[in-house]
């Protein structure tokens, strides 16, 4: 027999997890003792609940486990919901548990009672998560939390919310958790039918000729279903140039000579010169959701004789594809191509030359828009230089974490990315802040490589006080602020619009090195491009995490000018 908090940092263990996120609390208060009644999971105490779920949703992506988020109901589930939205739009399976007062006492004017009967943060959360429910009896306990545990792990991926009544935590329970069977969690569902009927394409359909100008835009269903090497050996049996979304950054080696770079938000002119050529053969999309951001804000033709789409929700296929739409993990199918590979030789190996040399007529063009950004010695100093000499001095295993800004586009565009989960950003819903939390998280995962954090001072007015916990744990995260005393992206855009809109985006220029020092980090503020390397050599040097305040120019626009000029071009109306 054991107590219903232990049973569940018990089943949390045996799924493979080794670190919890949480903010303590009156209604959490059990959890409190359990930790010290074991050893396999390290509590790390956020400054705030979002904070702690930012954690947990960074542990997610880098470990490729789940991540576990605690805090109590009501207010501190309340201080998650932009976490766990976040979660959601990006395919992360987080983990929230939150504490709820025992059942007998709902409804009656409990202190912080949140329970069905007055706030529901069951119906709070549903909207936002795969699976919202309350374990409101203790013999439900471990058949509930494995519902749970399969609804989290079912691909894709999304979060779940379990409600825990403090009569529930307290219970004595007489069973141990099973970790759920490997066989159901890394299955690699495929429509075997119309993965067949897709070899057409690569023969040219019916007297067609055989494809030769071939792409691939590689998602994040691609790191999700761990096909990156599969694609790599596809790509470099055919010579097939690829591109990646901002989401996918990093599951093809952005120096690979087939490696097309980012297409859409900040991307590359060669990803917009290859999948946007108007003589395209054949267009793969793996694990893209075909949203504004991946298809360069829908300038992207997806014609349904020349493109084949693999991704596991049919909503996401059958609403931008009308035909060629394959149901299924990337994974799985491009192990199906590696296995016709036989059937496909006779199509693309006589291609295999022409589709070299238009490969190289891509990459003779300029790969990045304004590369002498990165060299610049302007002072303030120029955003692409900063993310420059970062990427000079970074380990080429390291992980960056990107937060939502100005500094999105310009890491985005100017970093190289080197392997799956080394590039790691909420990119659809975009939080700022949510970097500096999910950083830590990242970092506990991965205790082995280096991790960097790109932020701005908007996000450290967010979420800042994080730097608080990495330097509690001393967790070695560098955190590099792009310090240009405005909401960047806001500011460009609203400065134009006349005095008001330019001061209602500017913020004031914050010291935060002083910020950092004082809640235990080292730092340092850097004000000449010629200093940067040398603060990022003794960043990577020290012990525990350490911020460096980089004080750059607002004014110096963002690299997004096919972006620009796409949403320019556009109508709803075609």
């Amino acid at each position: 027999m054991h107590l219903g908090v232990d049973f569940i940092l018990e089943a949390l263990a045996r799924e493979g997890l080794d670190h919890v996120f949480m903010v303590p609390g009156g209604l959490v208060d059990p959890f409190l003792p359990a930790f010290g009644r074991q050893e396999a999971l390290t509590p790390i105490v956020a400054a705030q609940e979002g904070g702690a779920a930012y954690m947990a949703d960074g542990y997610a992506r880098a470990s490729g486990n789940f991540g576990a988020a605690l805090c109590i109901g009501g207010p501190g589930l309340t201080n998650t919901v932009t976490a766990v939205a976040t979660a959601q739009s990006d395919g992360s399976p987080l983990l929230l548990m939150s504490g709820e007062v025992a059942t007998v006492l709902e409804g009656l004017g409990v202190f912080q009672d949140a329970s069905p009967q007055t706030l529901d943060d069951v119906a709070i959360m549903k909207p936002l998560t795969r699976y919202s429910s309350s374990i409101d009896n203790p013999k439900n306990m471990p058949h509930l939390f494995e519902h749970a545990l399969l609804q989290l792990r079912t691909r894709p991926a999304a979060p779940v919310h379990l409600s825990l009544p403090g009569d529930c935590l307290a219970a004595e329970i007489s069973v141990s958790h099973t970790p759920i069977d490997r066989a159901l969690v890394d299955y690699n569902a495929l429509s075997m039918a119309a993965a067949e009927s897709s070899l057409q394409h690569f023969h040219g359909g019916s007297g067609g000729k055989p494809p030769v100008k071939i792409a691939i835009l590689a998602g994040a269903g691609v790191e999700h279903s761990k096909a990156a090497n599969a694609l790599k050996e596809f790509a470099e049996t055919w010579r097939i140039p690829v591109a990646t979304t901002l989401r996918g950054k990093g599951v093809f080696p952005e120096d690979h000579p087939l490696s097309l770079g980012v297409f859409g938000y900040a991307g590359t002119h060669h990803s917009r010169a290859a999948l946007m050529d108007p003589s395209l053969d054949l267009l793969i999309i793996l694990g893209s959701g075909l949203n504004e951001r991946d298809t360069m804000h829908w300038a992207l033709q997806v014609k349904p004789n020349k493109t084949i789409c693999v991704n596991l929700l049919p909503s996401a296929i059958g609403t931008h594809v009308q035909d060629g739409g394959i149901v299924g993990s990337c994974g799985a199918y491009l192990g199906y191509l590696l296995d016709q590979s036989d059937r496909l030789r006779a199509s693309l190996e006589p291609t295999l030359s022409a589709r070299a040399a238009w490969m190289s007529e891509i990459r003779a063009q300029p790969r990045l828009q304004d590369p002498e950004n990165c060299e610049s010695d302007a002072a303030p100093i120029h955003p692409a230089r900063v993310i420059s000499e970062l990427r000079k001095a970074f380990p080429r295993d390291g992980v960056l974490v990107v937060d939502s800004g100005a500094h999105r586009a310009f890491a985005g565009h100017y970093w190289e990315a080197y392997e799956p989960k080394t590039y790691v950003s909420a990119t659809n819903l975009g939080p700022m802040g949510w970097a500096i939390g999910a950083a830590i998280g990242v970092q506990c995962a991965q205790p082995r490589r280096r991790v960097a954090v790109v932020t701005g001072d908007g996000c450290m007015r967010m979420g800042g006080m994080e730097i608080a916990t990495a330097a509690r744990y001393q967790l070695p995260v560098i955190y590099v602020v792009i310090n240009n005393a405005a909401l960047g992206n806001v500011w460009l855009r609203a400065h134009g619009l006349g005095p008001t809109p330019d001061e209602l985006t500017r913020l004031p220029d914050h010291d935060w090195a002083g910020f950092a020092q004082a809640l235990g980090s080292r730092a340092e503020t850097v004000r000449s491009p010629g200093d940067l390397a040398g603060a990022f050599e003794r960043a990577l040097q020290g012990v525990g995490p350490c911020l460096i305040d980089v004080k750059a120019d607002k004014a110096f626009s963002t690299p997004v000018k096919d972006w620009a000029e796409a949403i320019a071009a556009y109508s709803y109306h075609e």
